[in-house]
């Protein structure tokens, strides 16, 4: 009885360990992973949950991208996360809130999704997530990235203050930001042991 090895080449992310025996079938598989990612985000962003005071509720839509970005590599997360962001603004309501376009304060932070997977996906090539604290870091990236682009246009959208925004649209986050990183150091570095990619 034989035992059957994973051979992980360097620079693989978990996308890419699925298989594709021609280029046109690897393409195929790019395209179902990129459409899946989208519908992905776009689910999770209706897992809302208001909080009081601030126009942006807590989604799933974050760990969603963020999750797509790490295990589908730069270019696959960025093109996912771009087919999510132009399906919303064209109407589909798959927003947080079935929100769809780009009028509303929040939008800000759909666009530093779109920045983030793509960060996150190049940091994946390099090992970002194959163990628990370089996991952590790179959710850490990732969601600087959201709320480097979130905060400040919530600040233009609404008129807040610096101060203001930021007590609207980042503290009342920080906790469930944590357990969602918590979340992918746990599950990222798991499946890479699983399919025996570890380093």
């Amino acid at each position: 009885m034989s035992i059957q090895v994973t051979t992980i080449r360097p620079g693989a992310v978990l996308a890419d360990v699925l298989p594709a025996s021609s280029a046109g079938r690897a393409r195929a598989r790019d395209a179902v992973l990129v459409l899946g990612g989208a519908a992905l985000t776009g689910v999770a962003a209706q897992i809302a949950v208001p909080v009081p005071g601030s126009p942006v509720p807590v989604t799933g839509q974050t760990f969603a991208a963020l999750l797509v970005g790490a295990s589908m590599g730069a270019r696959r997360g960025f093109l996912s996360l771009a087919l999510y962001v132009v399906a919303g603004v064209a109407g589909m309501p798959w927003f947080s809130e079935t929100q769809s376009g780009a009028s509303f304060p929040s939008f800000g932070y759909i666009l530093g999704m779109l920045i983030a997977a793509t960060v996150v996906g190049a940091l994946a090539r390099r090992g970002g997530d194959r163990g628990v604290f370089r996991t952590a870091g790179t959710m850490a990236a990732g969601m600087a990235i959201i709320y480097g682009v979130g905060v400040p246009y919530l600040a233009l959208a609404t008129g807040m203050t610096a101060g203001e925004a930021l007590s609207a649209g980042l503290v009342p986050f920080l906790i469930g930001d944590g357990l969602k990183a918590a979340l992918a150091m746990g599950a990222l570095p798991a499946a890479w042991k699983l399919i025996g990619g570890r380093d």
